[in-house]
């Protein structure tokens, strides 16, 4: 597995990813490449675009958050010269800050309502986050997430490794959400939700009786990754907090080593029953003949060492399945 770029943190983690039977999984930067662009811009009246953006991009600035980044790339207005205090990340929301002492809000439409500020009908074909200063709404921005390109087929190839359920959690609007279940053949999805939100998903499913992978990258999934049977973290692109709460990280982000990690730990616990099945037989035979006088030395030995030496051969299959994933 770690010749393939999957690295796993103990063999109890492999034995359980090995039964996992539903598959949960994080939209941005899981199923999507995480590089997020500004598509359109919709100021209010009496805001003009530029102005519109470069307070979002000043109220953002401090963030590491991927579609903070995208709207600060999107600015090309110099906001160096803005004063921002009291800048905060609202988690699962959005961002707040004191930008040239307004206080400006930037996130979901969920967050203005929560702050009592009415928004306007937004566009639905797109990630959106509302704007607001000083408890007023100034606009929104439009933003889009490429799927990753090889996110089809890897899921596609989920069901024949023995995942009979795939579940998108995200914080994303319903929208969007729906539309990249539709492309990719996700079986549920759970839109606009806050971590907490995630981890009281996952427990229902859980209290279902499957065997769970939460799949994600962020720090908002770390509770999720932890509370899951089986969390697997995007190691290239993942925050250290989810590849710290994580038991299985793909260390180069690539989708397919889903499907490849749940063959080598099924192929892997085949083996290991192999193994045991072989001992188990082999050795109560030999103890029976040896009570009744029929065993001789070379059949004890090979009872204990021969049997060994079988399952150490038998064991290295688990490389050449390595290499032919």
């Amino acid at each position: 597995a770690a010749r393939e770029g999957i690295l796993v943190k103990g063999a109890n983690y492999l034995e359980a990813l090995a039964a996992v039977d539903t598959l949960v999984t994080d939209k941005t930067g899981t199923l999507t490449v995480g590089h997020f662009s500004v598509t359109a811009i919709y100021p209010a009246a009496a805001v003009t675009e530029s102005e519109l953006l470069a307070l979002a991009a000043a109220a953002e600035r401090h963030s590491t958050h991927p579609i903070a980044r995208a709207i600060c790339e999107a600015c090309t207005e110099d906001i160096s010269a803005y004063t921002v205090e009291d800048a905060r990340e609202l988690a699962g929301k959005g961002a707040s800050a004191l930008v040239n002492r307004q206080h400006i809000l930037v996130g979901s439409r969920r967050l203005l309502e929560e702050e009592g500020i009415p928004t306007e009908e937004m566009p639905t074909d797109s990630s959106c986050l509302a704007v607001a200063r000083d408890g007023e709404y100034i606009g929104a921005l439009a933003l889009a997430d490429a799927l990753k390109p090889e996110a089809h087929a890897a899921l596609a190839d989920l069901p024949r490794t023995g995942v009979r359920r795939l579940v998108m959690l995200s914080g994303d609007r319903r929208e969007s959400v729906e539309r990249i279940c539709a492309a990719l053949g996700i079986d549920e999805a759970h839109a606009e939700l806050l971590p907490a939100d995630k981890v009281g998903k996952l427990e229902e499913i859980l209290q279902n009786g499957h065997t769970v992978a939460y799949v994600g990258d962020g720090i908002n999934d770390a509770p999720v990754l932890a509370r899951a049977d089986i969390g697997i973290a995007m190691g290239a692109l993942g925050s250290d907090a989810a590849i710290e709460a994580a038991d299985v990280v793909l260390m180069n982000d690539r989708l397919e080593k889903l499907p490849a990690a749940v063959r080598i730990a099924r192929r892997t616990m085949r083996i290991v029953r192999q193994n045991l099945l072989l001992a188990l037989t082999v050795k109560p035979i030999v103890l029976i003949l040896s009570a009744l006088g029929l065993a001789n030395m070379w059949m004890a030995i090979f009872a204990d060492v021969g049997v060994m030496m079988l399952a150490v051969l038998n064991a290295m299959r688990a490389l050449r399945i390595a290499r032919k994933e």
